[in-house]
């Protein structure tokens, strides 16, 4: 059984191997070999432009999120705070990270609450799926929403990085019906989240038929969780077990499109390797409602409280122009532009 005890340290771990080590996937998110069709005479005024949204009774007024990072360390509490200021400032929506260490160290759980700094944004509670097979139950869960007063529940999967784990969980087996079981009774909107190597077409048949809300793709293109573990590696055996799985996963553009074919009802949230507001613009226009990124809101974080809102004035900058230069009054108009794929 791992012991529960170490979880504040592999927290603590997970932010400075993140902000210190090269940790990115040896694949490419596929947005590079996108773009948009230019328009000379777009036949609207720039102030005409409109980047608001509603999704789970919230009003955004930007398609960002600041995805799931941290929580459960005194380090983390101030980034969740400065990140919560921010996206309560500027109307987008955020994420906070699993939530095991507030649930199960109860004098962690204040490092999560980010409310009091953000009381209108569309805010994310966040738990590990598995641990569905390792005694949570619909308790954990609704406690996992009301630490945070949030107004959906991410379950986030992550079979590779448990795999790779010493101290991992992975008793995956089950668990779309104990999935289904939440869904059903939990009362909140229920999120799929992968954590960087996206989804297969079986994997959104499963979770749809399981009844979640919306799917974050979190495809292959960022972050790999596998060189994350690989950093943490004392044992040169494991850490290179680790490295053989640098370039797995679904890259985050092909991640969306399977979601849109398979379950075109189901809201997507794009992440996975997005960079800047052009990203985000090319994965609405893939049929996101949302474009997350984690990264690089971490290393703003770090630097300061202005360089958070320095880097979202640049992300809705370069979003509010995009529309205007594709001839897009809002997001629906943006996901009626057509995309070009370009070949190397």
């Amino acid at each position: 059984m791992p012991d529960n005890s170490l979880l504040p340290n592999r927290k603590a771990d997970h932010i400075r191997i993140n902000l210190e080590e090269d940790v990115r996937s040896g694949i490419q998110s596929g947005f590079e070999r996108l773009r948009f069709v230019h328009r000379a005479l777009p036949e609207l005024d720039l102030d005409e432009v409109d980047l608001s949204s509603t999704l789970m009774g919230r009003t955004l007024k930007a398609p960002i999120l600041i995805s799931s990072m941290t929580g459960g360390t005194p380090e983390a509490e101030e980034i969740n705070r400065i990140l919560a200021a921010a996206a309560q400032e500027y109307g987008i929506a955020m994420g906070v990270g699993s939530q095991r260490a507030g649930i199960e160290h109860p004098e962690a759980a204040h490092t999560f609450r980010v409310r009091d700094y953000a009381p209108d944004i569309l805010l994310f509670a966040n738990i590990g799926a598995v641990q569905l097979n390792h005694g949570y139950t619909l308790d954990q869960c609704k406690q996992a929403v009301e630490m945070v007063q949030a107004d959906a529940l991410i379950l986030h999967l992550n079979a590779l990085q448990e795999a790779l784990q010493p101290e991992g969980d992975t008793r995956f087996a089950g668990l779309a019906k104990k999935i289904e079981q939440i869904c059903r009774q939990i009362g909140v909107a229920v999120i799929a989240k992968e954590v960087g190597w996206g989804f297969s077409e079986a994997d959104v048949r499963l979770l749809r038929d399981s009844g979640v809300s919306a799917i974050d793709v979190a495809g292959a293109g960022g972050t790999s969780w596998s060189q994350v573990e690989k950093f943490r590696m004392k044992d040169p055996r494991r850490a290179r077990v680790a490295e053989a799985f640098r370039d797995w996963g679904v890259p985050t553009v092909e991640a969306i499109q399977i979601v849109r074919q398979v379950a075109p009802e189901m809201p997507v949230i794009a992440s996975g390797g997005l960079q800047d507001g052009m990203d985000i613009a090319k994965s609405l226009a893939l049929g996101a409602r949302l474009g997350g990124m984690a990264g690089p809101f971490l290393r703003a974080a770090r630097q300061s409280p202005g360089a958070v809102q320095d880097f979202i004035y640049e992300l809705v900058e370069t979003l509010r122009v995009t529309l205007f230069i594709t001839g897009s009054r809002n997001l629906a108009d943006l996901q009626n532009q057509k995309l070009i794929h370009q070949t190397e």
